[in-house]
């Protein structure tokens, strides 16, 4: 059903009202084949806390940013190719329930629904829209990813050394290969990651030191740049979802995610 969208007055009126909401702020998003599957509201897990953002599933990528007026306005447009991601589904704990993983090789989090329901919806369309894509390009998934980043409330202490607490002058910072909070002696260590960025990155110890006896293994140790740092430097430290937002159009009441296509009639397609 979603490739007769693909030309539809609906689909074209739908992807131009996400440009609009995004403003400036936002790239162009219509190009041709490009279809808007589905759009909702998740809640994002951030470094420092969760955070409601808004999700729009196109046929080829996934879209979020921040709600600073509902179904208005939104800004810091994220814009992840769907041949990237591989989806991990998440057990239901005492304090997060509906949620799961959307890993790409540059950056995986994770995000909760509001419902069961609505979580089974948003991982089969994007696992429908992924399949799709992998096989009308012909590519292979991807197999490296990311790992998930472990938020900074959940470590007081480094879990490294398990001994450094975390304080004003004493730092978090994140292991770019394990995801771990680790403080500023257990990971001044930088180790080239291409599929994250083209400088090298912050470590911790122990990832250091797997990562360059595997470099070494495959005689390739010299061409990874990894000298030792100031720890005042974060290494590109902060997520950019975490910058403080004036939320003025948070939804007061829950709103369903649209899926479209699944239930729309021929004629409303023109």
């Amino acid at each position: 059903m979603v490739d007769k969208l693909v030309n539809s007055e609906a689909n074209t009126r739908r992807i131009a009202t996400v440009e609009s909401c995004f403003g400036n702020s936002g790239q162009p998003l219509e190009v041709p084949g490009r279809v808007l599957v589905g759009e909702g509201v998740l809640v994002k897990m951030c470094r420092k806390k969760p955070k409601t953002r808004q999700f729009f599933l196109f046929n080829d990528i996934l879209v979020y940013g921040n709600i600073i007026i509902n179904k208005k306005k939104y800004n810091k447009q994220h814009i992840i190719p769907l041949e990237e991601v591989k989806l991990e589904n998440l057990e239901d704990d005492n304090q997060f329930r509906n949620g799961w993983l959307i890993r790409t090789a540059s950056k995986s989090f994770a995000v909760y629904a509001a419902t069961a329901v609505e979580k089974q919806e948003w991982m089969a369309h994007i696992n429908k829209c992924i399949e799709d894509l992998l096989r009308k390009s012909g590519k292979k998934a991807v197999e490296e990813h990311a790992a998930v980043w472990v938020p900074d409330g959940e470590a007081p202490v480094c879990m490294h050394c398990k001994k450094t607490q975390f304080t004003l002058i004493n730092r978090r910072h994140h292991c770019r290969k394990c995801g771990a909070v680790v403080c500023g002696p257990c990971s001044n260590k930088r180790f080239l990651l291409p599929n994250q960025s083209s400088k090298p990155l912050r470590v911790c110890l122990h990832c250091y030191d797997v990562l360059t006896s595997a470099a070494k293994n495959h005689n390739s140790a010299t061409d990874n740049s990894h000298k030792d740092r100031n720890n005042a430097d974060s290494s590109g430290e902060e997520d950019s979802d975490d910058d403080d937002e004036t939320n003025r159009g948070q939804p007061e009441s829950h709103d369903l995610p649209k899926f479209y296509g699944d239930s729309e009639r021929t004629d409303d397609l023109h």
